[in-house]
C-alpha cells in the first residue's frame, strides 16, 4: 500500500482469477478503517465477524500466488494486445475517442466512445458480432443515466462509452475479431449517418 499511496485497497478473488465471494480489504493503519458491517463476535480484528468461507480463502491465495508468477511479462503481453486493438479501432473509424488515452490508465482496459453510436446499440451490435464488452464502468451495470465519469473528464456523456476488457486469455485471434467487428460496426454507423 505504501508504494502506491493508498490508504486502503480492495482485491476481489475472482478479478485475478479466484473463486467469487473471498476477497481483501488492506489498510495503511487502524485509524481510518471504517466500522464493520457485521457486528458480532469479533473476527477479523472486530472488522467482520462470522465465519470465513475457508476454501474460497484458499483457492483466493492460489489465485494470487499465481497472479505475482509472471505479471510484468503478462502485462506486457496484454498493454500489447491492447495497443494492437486501438491501432485497429483506430483505422477503422478515426474519429473514436479512446477515453484516458495518452494517460495513466490499466493495462487491460479499453474505455471508448464511437461518435454517432449509443453506448447500448454499440452493446448489442458487438454482442451480435460475437464479441463481449460492456456499456459503461464495470460498477455501473444496469444504472441508467449520463455517465458521471464522463461529464468529469470533460466529455459528452450523452452517447456514454464502451468498456472492453483482456484478461490473460485474450489471444491475438480475439483480437482480430473484435477489430473486424468494431469495422464493420463503425462501417455501418458511417452509412446510417449518411443515409439520415
Amino acid at each position: 500500500i505504501g508504494k502506491i499511496g493508498a490508504d486502503f485497497m480492495i482485491v476481489s478473488s475472482h478479478k485475478i482469477g479466484g473463486p467469487k465471494g473471498a476477497g481483501a480489504l488492506i489498510a495503511r493503519g487502524e485509524a481510518l478503517m471504517p466500522r464493520p458491517l457485521i457486528q458480532g463476535g469479533g473476527q477479523e480484528r472486530g472488522h467482520r465477524s462470522g465465519t470465513q468461507n475457508s476454501l474460497a480463502l484458499i483457492g483466493f491465495g492460489a489465485a494470487a500466488e499465481a497472479a505475482v508468477d509472471g505479471l510484468e511479462a503478462r502485462n506486457a503481453a496484454i498493454g500489447a494486445l491492447r495497443e494492437r486493438l486501438e491501432a485497429g479501432m483506430r483505422q477503422a473509424a478515426a474519429d473514436v475517442i479512446i477515453h484516458g488515452e495518452g494517460g495513466e490508465r490499466v493495462t487491460n482496459t479499453i474505455f471508448f466512445t464511437l461518435p454517432g453510436l449509443k453506448a447500448e446499440t454499440g452493446q448489442i451490435a458487438f454482442d451480435l458480432e460475437g464479441v463481449a464488452l460492456s456499456a459503461g464502468s464495470a460498477c455501473s451495470s444496469g444504472r441508467l443515466g449520463e455517465s458521471h465519469v464522463l461529464t468529469a473528464m470533460g466529455r459528452d456523456a450523452k452517447l456514454g462509452a464502451l468498456r472492453i476488457s483482456l484478461g490473460f486469455s485474450t489471444t491475438e485471434e480475439d483480437i482480430d475479431r473484435a477489430i473486424a467487428a468494431f469495422a464493420k460496426i463503425a462501417c455501418r454507423r458511417r452509412s446510417a449517418g449518411e443515409a439520415a
